[in-house]
């Protein structure tokens, strides 16, 4: 069988706003960041942005593509039904826009959404107790953190007003033998939180699988999340890492403001 050779749309960044062509670079390379890290699932989860503007538009993966190969231009745009409103030689994830409709609509802060399906992520979120308090990492989700009860694949509209009624206002939302999901004012916000969320699922599950006994960190420590979060990222750690990021991207896998 022949390799099937990758269709990118050309001249997309003439076709759009100086602010969409940010967000489709920022967009395109936390997708790759995500595969350098290791939490894709080979073409099966995604990560959405908002489009700058007055229209309900968003950005997600083509459906088929490897994050390693996602591009600015290669990223589809889709209305708020998951309708392609701009031509691209893909199609798009419906689970995946499920989920992320509902996410963006109810939450205006939500510019954009990141769902994994990380090894580490999907083993904690299949523990009765979900997320312990055992980590600084934890320390950080546990001041921001809801849960969903799995509903099988996310095809269903009629599953979106209780996706809506879990998260609330939460930043990190476990989706229950299922994945993760972040939310954040820009790409770079949701991808900080999603390093924090999947370091927190990593070290437990380390830990649980150590076989000793954990030392549970105190409530009235974890009364003090929030604050402490909001200073020690300076408001925002998303903004703090991001440069940082991009620059081992540039270092690891270029081309992906293409």
């Amino acid at each position: 069988m022949s390799v099937q050779a990758i269709k990118t749309p050309s001249d997309v960044k003439q076709q759009v706003s100086k602010e969409e062509w940010q967000n489709r670079v920022d967009l395109a390379a936390a997708y790759r960041l995500v595969a350098l890290y290791g939490w894709d699932d080979l073409v099966f989860t995604h990560i959405t942005a908002k489009v700058p503007g007055p229209e309900h538009h968003f950005l997600i993966n083509p459906y088929g593509m490897m994050f390693e190969e996602i591009t600015a231009s290669s990223l589809v745009k889709i209305d708020a039904n998951g309708k392609k409103v701009m031509d691209s030689p893909y199609p798009v994830n419906p689970a995946g826009f499920t989920i992320h409709s509902c996410v963006h609509g109810a939450r205006k802060d939500a510019h954009c959404v990141m769902h994994t399906h990380s090894v580490n992520g999907v083993a904690v979120s299949a523990q009765k107790n979900g997320v312990l308090p055992i980590s600084q990492q934890a320390f950080f989700v546990l001041s921001s953190l809801a849960y969903h009860d799995y509903e099988g694949v996310a095809l269903l509209e009629d599953e979106k007003p209780r996706l809506v009624r879990d998260l609330g206002e939460k930043v990190f939302f476990m989706l229950r033998n299922h994945g993760l999901l972040t939310v954040g004012q820009t790409v770079a916000e949701a991808f900080v939180a999603m390093y924090i969320f999947e370091a927190a699922c990593m070290v437990q599950v380390r830990a649980q699988s150590g076989g000793g006994e954990l030392i549970p960190i105190a409530q009235k420590i974890l009364d003090m999340a929030q604050a402490q979060v909001a200073k020690v990222t300076l408001g925002g750690g998303g903004a703090l890492a991001w440069p940082a990021l991009l620059r081992k991207l540039e270092r690891t896998n270029p081309g992906y403001d293409s």
